[in-house]
């Protein structure tokens, strides 16, 4: 203890810092009070000028990185830009309601990531398969998807990049969540257990610690990591590897923490829906794209970007299915569509490509 602080009386220090901690939040509660009034004279102009875009993904983009700025701690970046996003979403919830689909079942990544991105006050909904939150979203029963895309040690998801081919739905957003898997079971006690079940990625992502610590245990792909934590909530022969909201919804011991063979393990999800948004400086662009058909296609398609200068972070093939051995390049290039630099490589780009379609422009995921 310093010598300022020498002779000070315990409780009745920690008395006087309580109670400025309580005039602090009463505070923060009339500022918070004072801005959900100021979100609902939003909403009620909104509804004078006949729009019915509530959400906005660039502003929410635009003030969570106004918030890492300002931030100089002791919260990391990451606990206050979750604190202002559940302000955020509270909010927003005055002015409308929203409605998400995300692929399930509850307690999958997945939906930690549509909460991350748009907070708990949003209307959530589970669906079985990548196909049906597109077709929730595009038949209007859902405003928003969220759908994983890619992840940082196993790759691309190849069913979510071949939805695009065909949908009218728009990327809009981007979320990027640290995976961390989770040894779960129903007993405390892993010795009883025969199996350990997971969804195949999530078996992959920590095959090196099952082979050193479980080596002689089953291991069984099932469709999600939520299933399997249903499955091990089932019986006592039975693990899962899952993350923290399964393990909490389904009443499993954690076992062991953090079991990725990857300690940066991380996925990225897309938000699918059908707003256009508009640039904010730290943007990303996804396009599909094939060549005709000569020799250097790639190089042809690929040469505006460099001539332009933009930068191109992702490139993946998939087939076109049009045309046995013909194949659609998904990319992803730094910047907005509405960005000059970036709409005269585009134009260029065209007149390269046999097929171009713009798959959005939004802002890059906030960490």
């Amino acid at each position: 203890m310093s010598k300022a602080k020498k002779g000070i009386n315990p409780e009745q220090h920690l008395k006087g810092l309580r109670a400025q901690i309580d005039a602090l939040d009463v505070k923060i509660q009339l500022l918070i009070d004072a801005r959900a009034r100021l979100a609902q004279g939003i909403a009620e102009t909104k509804q004078l000028s006949s729009s019915n875009s509530f959400y906005r993904p660039e502003r929410e983009a635009e003030v969570l990185r106004q918030v890492q700025t300002r931030n100089k701690g002791p919260l990391s970046d990451e606990v206050v830009t979750r604190l202002f996003r559940e302000i955020m979403s509270a909010c927003l919830a005055l002015e409308a309601e929203t409605k998400v689909a995300f692929l399930g079942p509850e307690g999958t990544f997945t939906q930690e990531a549509a909460l991350k991105h748009f907070g708990h006050s949003v209307k959530t909904r589970p669906l079985g398969a990548i196909d049906e939150v597109f077709r929730e979203v595009e038949s209007g029963n859902a405003h928003f998807g969220v759908v994983p895309v890619e992840n940082s040690t196993e790759g691309v998801i190849t069913h979510t990049l071949d939805m695009f081919l065909n949908s009218p739905l728009k990327i809009c957003g981007e979320v990027e969540l640290r995976i961390h898997h989770h040894l779960l079971g129903k007993q405390a006690d892993r010795k009883q257990a025969k199996r350990v079940v997971s969804h195949q990625q999530s078996l992959a992502q920590c095959r090196e610690w099952l082979d050193a610590n479980l080596p002689g245990i089953e291991r069984m792909a099932v469709s999600s990591n939520a299933e399997a934590a249903r499955l091990a909530a089932s019986g006592a022969d039975t693990l899962a590897i899952a993350g923290d909201s399964a393990a909490r919804i389904y009443g499993l011991h954690v076992l062991a923490a953090n079991i990725e063979d990857n300690p940066d393990n991380t996925t990225r999800f897309l938000v699918v829906g059908n707003l256009e948004t508009i640039p904010t400086g730290s943007d990303k662009t996804s396009l599909l794209v094939s060549g005709k058909n000569k020799s250097g296609a790639l190089h042809r398609l690929l040469a505006p970007l460099s001539r332009h200068g933009i930068n191109m972070t992702r490139i993946e093939s998939r087939p076109s299915r049009r045309s046995r051995w013909e194949y659609v390049f998904f990319v992803d290039i730094d910047g907005h569509v509405k960005d000059r630099k970036l709409a005269k490589a585009l134009t260029a780009l065209e007149k390269e490509a046999a097929f171009l379609k713009l798959l959005g422009s939004y802002p890059k995921a906030v960490v």
